[in-house]
């Protein structure tokens, strides 16, 4: 499996400047509870790599909480053929924890 670990500063930089869509892998009341600003959810207990979004000219970049989830997504995606192979290794609590903004 191939995996391409981003930090902080990648996300901020693709999200100011469009060039990721960032999926949020964690469950419907934690997206609800606060998520990066701009990510799309689609939780990892009924995930299916056919429903990520189409977003032509965007790196997907999925997220969890701390970077564990976002890998068994990752694993999906591949495993059915996709081409993603980014993660956000520190998640909503690193986003958090740096006192980035966040949605609800």
């Amino acid at each position: 499996m191939t995996v391409n670990d981003l930090d902080i500063d990648d996300i901020k930089a693709g999200l100011a400047d469009g060039s990721i869509l960032l999926v949020d892998v964690r469950e419907p009341h934690e997206f609800a509870a606060g998520h990066i600003p701009g990510s799309v959810s689609r939780p990892l207990s009924r995930f299916d790599p056919a429903d990520l979004p189409n977003a032509p000219g965007k790196q997907l970049v999925l997220s969890c909480a701390a970077g564990i989830r976002s890998r068994q997504a990752l694993a999906f995606a591949q495993s059915a053929g996709l081409d993603v192979d980014s993660h956000y290794l520190g998640g909503f609590r690193d986003w958090v924890m740096q006192g980035e903004p966040v949605a609800t």
